[in-house]
């Protein structure tokens, strides 16, 4: 037993909100007196102090511990994201308000927005810097001349006074960066601190011009120091002032192996002069001859602030990457710059001013040249101004005013790549050193500052950086000693009456965002449904107070829903709702004033479940939704129309028997319970009937939210398996039809008759159907007409139906004979009414729900009962460029329904498949029973599967799939109600039976027509493989029919494109066309060239045109005429080839020959030549520079050749391949590196080596090189490489970048 003190007790036996009692604080009372309870309970303990406050978590911040206790850290602490540092998520007892309180060094840290140390460190030595602090603060902001946003001094006084009174732990920065005119994307951008300092002091230059502070930078940072040459013979002296903001030093020489020890050391050889001899002498003005000179620099003035960036990041020329120098580099806290200021006499006889010495950026190290010209009230300035007094001034200067105290370290840690920033910063109020690492602030000592100077223990050899430790001063900040000008910081009563206004506005803000967080954190958010009885299901989300009650939320979701008007409140309640089970877990019934914070189990960041806004009419009384109960959707299901009803719900236990819930729903519809089938559907496909009285609910598998299906009839269809009956196919074809959209395709009254919409097989084909202007038949007339032949159809199928059924699973139960709901819709080629002209290929009104299913047909059909028009004709190819040319490869593994695996050629029969002694049947599994699944070949993956077996007999017939159709009104599409087909089908039909139920409609035979299905975007895939179900469809899935012959066995769609070697676009569409398996090229041309002529007017002789390989734009193989498709050349769906033109008889006979594109380039004019063919017999180089001798007339000894680069052309800048080709490779053969010419259609270019470039002048290139770099982009060819630069830093004083529209 412990005894207690300052504690609170809640415990976790509440379900809400847990209620907290203040403890006893008798040390003699123990915790069973308390409240705690026993049994392994979980209790809660809070600490507070007496007036009721949490105190801070000495775990949540280190620095407020003691320096000899604490352990300190300096260095980049483990961020991850947050405002607040990592030991804020170390605790198990973490409290929000431990991020929020400010750090008990008394500062406040900076949020990293990303990548945004950099600007945090600067920012804190800025704000620690009491004269800049200061002055900031004098400056008083007008916003009636500038935006307050875009205004970079008002938000930088802004954090400085955040900084200085807020009460937070870390503030953001984003509303500084914005005056940047930075978005988002910048915090993701690493800077260089030295950098933004350059950056932004000039800005803040910019924006505070004709103002008290427009001098201020150059007051607190701005030197002087002098650039010379001097004559070593004559003592001529040329030099040069210039200013400075701060001093680079270098931490190793170029060349050395070893780095500077010490600033001291490195600021004496930033000043330690050169002598300029030998070749380097310089031209002395009063010698009038080369002399030896001693060039340097010598510092005149130092400024009040001394700023000493440490150049620790380099480049390496070994490697040729950017590098950083870890060395060591002391630094001392106080630096005399005495040694190091100009002694000698600055006006002596001897010297002149000179401007223009050509010598005079020789010894220029300093970083930043700020302007030459200074002001000659030098002695005004805050720093020291050593010329304007005179030498024996200078000598007898004490030595303290060259003394300047270090109060800021700027850190780098990590590589040259990267890293992270911090400031190490000392306090002029109390000399204390303090680590500002982005949020986190902490003491730190002497020994941490050490720590900083980087190197390791051992020698300073070369490599010695490598294996130092990357944390390592970068910037120094040093302020002069000087007690009449050091300044302190201003306390918040002295601040000016424009500040003191700032920080009540401020103070106001951050209230009023203190108190916004404590709502949010007393705030319940849950995800809010409404059945809204005009705009259907709305979904929305509440925001309640934890301690708003039931009614008053209930109010809430009222008017959120915007039920107002529609019904009355009290029409309306809130429910516990699981959305994804769509299930109404339980109502609050006599809870109205219950805290929604103990209803919703407390302020949670997300929910277990949601609530559902329920409404009723007024004569309805709400039903009560207990704890435990399951939802039940019934849907009745009327053999009779064949219909199955809109669900009703009922609420039911799991520890009913199916004998109670059988009561349960007959109280709820009405039904027989005796007669009663209950059948439930636990997921998708899978049905199980309810047969057994004394089995729960549970034990059957009803869970939440659950779908069942009753019938309660007198009729004999229970007598019968299951899986036989009629309830079965009913819900069978329940689950498996989808509802398609199908736009027919454009068709006149006037073209329709010569379309021929159902020819008669084995009659007069020729006779043409009445079309006469107005006859076209609509679709509700088509299916009117369809009636009767179904129902004198409907007898003879579903004897034949039940005789093949019979025949084949002796097995199998017996299945009823009196009653099957499938029917066989016979193809126009089975039509036996000579005399009537429609084909019946679809269901009507009055049979629109009798299902077909799957099974083996009994119609026989004449072999030669074909489809007429089986021959290719012109006026049928479909030459649809709009039409996407995507490979059917390419689609396989996106597009299921065009792609899946082929199976086996034969029917699939479903009736076999199922099996009768199966209460529980899967259809999925049944669909598939038997079907063999195999790998794509070549022919399957081209979709060239036949509508037809090998005895011509048609697929389609084996299939008794539901199809209904009707009419498409204005809400089912967007698309035009006259030319849309709404279709019912069965998604177990084949595309080759679906295709031959649309004949009616598209008014010709699925031979002729194509089926397009329509994605996203309303991007088309033609779907070809016809042996393929629908089953990757769904409902309100659309489908387009374009006109135009389908494929057979082994015929493949071809996009023929011309090749035009020597036109601005070589690459251009002709034609769609088929060719097929077995047929050679000749044969393909001869059926092509016809096809030409109609659709693009070309008038071509056979001996005089090509084919040959397309791969994208690059022109391959050329295809002889005795070559067949398949054997001699691989073909593939959607394959593209090339037509080319010739102007004499092929000379390519041989497999063995090679033609190659050649090019001559002419130095002479800067210009190419035609692309000219060249076949050669072997792969010899020789044979190809004879070649090209001869058809260029260049003495083969002078000839050279290089091989083309890229996609045809090979398009290159004239500026460019003269040396950026690969000229005259050495290799005797082309098939080898670096030409590898192996197949046709390869380029070369070839020159006259002798032939000297065209001198053009410099005018004449630019010119040239921008009429190049227009052709090269309207080819689409790059006109040069230029790699991604890094982004530079920019302080944007108009608000902004401007947009770039041609950038990317």
């Amino acid at each position: 037993m412990f005894p207690l003190q300052h504690f609170a007790c809640s415990s976790s036996a509440c379900p809400g909100e847990r209620q907290k009692a203040p403890l006893d604080h008798s040390s003699e009372m123990f915790l069973s007196d308390s409240g705690f309870e026993p049994g392994g309970k979980r209790n809660f303990l809070q600490l507070t102090d007496k007036d009721g406050e949490q105190p801070q978590s000495a775990t949540a911040d280190s620095s407020g511990l003691d320096d000899s206790s604490q352990e300190r850290f300096i260095g980049p602490l483990p961020r991850d994201g947050t405002a607040g540092c990592s030991g804020d998520y170390s605790s198990p007892s973490y409290s929000y308000s431990s991020i929020l309180n400010k750090s008990e060094t008394g500062y406040v840290g900076l949020v990293n927005q990303a990548m945004t140390c950099y600007l945090n460190s600067l920012l804190q030595t800025l704000f620690m810097t009491p004269e800049f602090r200061n002055a900031l603060y004098n400056w008083e902001f007008e916003e009636s001349e500038e935006d307050p946003v875009t205004s970079i001094p008002y938000q930088l006084q802004r954090l400085f006074v955040l900084l200085q009174t807020s009460k937070k732990r870390a503030i953001e920065t984003t509303d500084v960066t914005r005056s940047f005119g930075w978005d988002s994307s910048e915090a993701w951008q690493q800077h260089d601190v030295q950098e933004l300092c350059r950056v932004m002091f000039d800005a803040l230059e910019q924006k505070w011009k004709q103002t008290e502070q427009a001098d201020l930078i150059n007051q607190l940072y701005q030197g002087k120091l002098k650039d010379y040459v001097r004559c070593l013979e004559c003592g001529y002296e040329s030099w040069r002032i210039d200013t400075y903001l701060d001093i680079p030093l270098v931490i190793r020489p170029f060349g050395a192996s070893q780095a500077y020890g010490s600033v001291e050391e490195a600021l004496q050889a930033f000043i330690q002069p050169e002598t300029l001899d030998g070749p380097n002498q310089y031209f002395c003005e009063r010698c009038k001859k080369k002399c030896d000179a001693r060039k340097g620099l010598r510092f005149l003035h130092f400024p009040y602030l001394l700023t000493l960036q440490l150049k620790r990041f380099d480049f390496d020329y070994t490697t040729m990457h950017r590098i950083k120098l870890n060395d060591r580099m002391t630094f001392p806290d106080e630096l005399d710059m005495s040694p190091f200021i100009d002694v000698e006499d600055e006006k002596s006889p001897q010297t002149e001013s000179c401007t223009d010495s050509g010598a005079e950026n020789e010894g220029s190290c300093h970083s930043d040249q700020m302007s030459n010209d200074f002001s000659t009230d030098d002695c005004v300035d805050e720093g020291i101004c050593l010329d304007s007094t005179s030498s024996t001034e200078r000598v007898l200067k004490p030595k303290s005013l060259l003394t300047f105290e270090l109060f800021s370290v700027m850190v780098h840690s990590g590589s040259a790549a990267g890293g992270h920033y911090y400031a190490c910063i000392k306090s002029f109020s109390d000399g204390q050193w303090y680590s500002f690492n982005d949020q986190h602030v902490s003491k730190i000592t002497q020994d941490d500052i050490r720590k900083t100077y980087g190197g390791s223990s051992g020698s300073r050899g070369y490599y010695s950086s490598a294996f130092a430790s990357s944390t390592n001063a970068y910037m120094l900040i040093y302020r002069l000693k000087d007690p009449s000008r050091n300044a302190k910081y201003l306390a918040a009563e002295d601040f000016p009456e424009h500040i003191k206004s700032l920080v009540q506005k401020e103070k106001e803000s951050e209230e009023q965002e203190k108190r916004q967080r404590e709502i949010e954190r007393n705030t319940c958010k849950i995800k809010l449904f409404c059945m809204h009885p005009v705009k259907m299901m709305m979904e929305s989300k509440l925001e309640v107070h934890k301690d708003k009650t039931l009614r008053e939320a209930t109010e809430m979701a009222f008017k959120l829903m915007e039920l107002e008007g529609v019904v009355s409140l009290d029409c309306c309640r809130l429910v516990k709702y699981d959305e994804f089970h769509e299930y109404l877990e339980r109502s609050y019934e006599g809870e109205e004033d219950t805290p929604m914070g103990l209803l919703l189990g407390g302020v949670k960041s997300s929910y277990m479940f949601d609530l559902l806004l329920e409404t009723r009419r007024p004569e309805q009384v709400f039903q009560p939704y207990k704890p435990g109960e399951v939802m039940v959707k019934v849907h009745v299901v009327d053999l009779k129309s064949e219909t199955i009803a809109s669900p009703i719900s009922v609420r039911a236990y799991l520890n009913q028997t199916i004998t109670e819930f059988k009561q349960l729903i007959a109280q709820a519809t009405g039904l027989s319970a005796e007669t009663m089938r209950v059948v439930l559907e636990r997921c998708y496909n899978d049905l199980r009937l309810l047969y057994v009285p004394n089995k729960t609910l549970k034990a059957e598998g009803f869970f939440r939210s659950n779908k069942v299906f009753v019938e309660s009839s007198e009729s004999t269809d229970h007598q019968v398996a299951f899986t036989d009956s009629l309830l079965w196919k009913l819900l069978d074809r329940h689950g498996n039809t989808i509802r398609l959209l199908v736009l027919l395709p454009e068709q006149s009254p006037g073209t329709l008759a010569n379309r021929t919409l159902c020819q008669k097989v084995g009659g007069d084909s020729d006779v043409p159907f009445d079309g006469s202007k107005g006859n076209r038949k609509s679709v509700e007339a088509i299916l009117e007409e369809s009636t009767e032949k179904l129902k004198n159809l409907s007898l003879q199928q579903q004897q034949q139906q039940q005789q093949q059924q019979q025949g084949s699973s002796t097995s199998d139960s017996q299945k009823s004979s009196d009653t099957s709901d499938f029917e066989h819709i016979e193809s126009p080629t089975q039509e036996a009414d000579s005399n009537s002209s429609l084909c019946v290929a679809a269901d009507n009104r009055e049979l629109e729900n009798r299902i077909r299913a799957g099974g083996s047909s009994g119609a026989s059909s004449d072999p030669e009962n074909h489809f007429a028009c089986e021959e290719r004709s012109d006026s049928e190819v479909n030459n649809d460029r709009s039409t996407s040319s995507v490979d059917s490869d390419i689609l396989s593994s996106s597009h299921s329904s065009d792609t899946l695996c082929n199976a086996d050629s034969g029917p699939i029969q479903l009736a076999n498949g199922l099996d009768s002694h199966s209460i529980t049947s899967s259809r999925r599994s049944k669909a598939h029973e038997g079907k063999k699944e195999t790998w794509d070949t070549a022919e399957e993956d081209s979709g060239t599967d036949s509508e037809y077996d090998d005895n011509g007999k048609s697929k389609a017939e084996a299939q008794y799939l539901y199809f209904r159709t009707e009419p498409c009104s204005q809400d089912d599409s967007t698309w035009d109600a006259q030319k849309c087909l709404v279709v019912h089908v069965d998604k177990r039909i084949t595309l080759a039976a679906f295709k031959q139920n649309l004949e009616p409609y598209v008014g010709v035979t699925s031979t002729q027509f194509k089926v397009f299905r329509v994605y996203a975007n309303n991007q088309e895939f033609e779907s070809v493989r016809l042996n393929e179900t629908l089953s990757s469809f769904s409902d309100d899935n659309k489908i387009t029919i374009r006109l135009g012959r389908a494929l057979k066995k082994g015929e493949y769609r071809v996009k023929v494109y011309q090749l035009l070697v020597n036109e601005t676009e070589p690459c251009k569409f002709l034609v769609d066309t088929v060719f097929a398996k077995g047929m050679t090229v000749r044969q393909s041309k001869e059926e092509l060239l016809p096809q030409l002529k109609e659709h693009c007017k070309l008038d071509l002789s056979i001996d005089r045109v090509r084919l040959r390989k397309k791969t994208w734009k690059n022109p391959g193989t050329v295809f002889l005429d005795y070559h067949v498709y398949e054997e001699d050349i691989s073909i593939s769906s959607n394959w593209e080839v090339f037509l080319e033109v010739l102007n004499e008889p092929e000379k390519m006979k041989s497999m063995s020959q090679l033609a190659v594109l050649t090019r001559r380039w002419s130095p002479a004019t800067m210009k190419l030549g035609p692309f000219q063919e060249v076949i050669l017999e072997s792969s010899s180089v020789e044979e190809l520079k004879e070649k090209l001798s001869e058809i260029s007339d260049i003495p083969l000894e002078n000839l050279e050749f290089a091989k083309g680069r890229g996609t045809f052309p090979c398009d290159i800048s004239v500026l460019e391949i003269h040396q950026d080709l690969d000229w005259n490779p050495k290799v005797s053969t082309l098939n080898v590196w670096p030409l590898y010419i192996c197949d046709d259609g390869a380029v070369v270019f070839y020159r006259n080596s002798t032939e000297e470039p065209m001198e053009l002048s410099e005018d004449e290139r630019n010119e040239l090189m921008k009429k190049e770099s227009s052709r090269l982009l309207k080819t689409g060819h790059r006109v040069s490489y230029s790699p991604r630069k890094e982004k530079a830093l920019k302080i944007y004083l108009d608000g902004g970048p401007a947009k770039d529209p041609g950038q990317d």
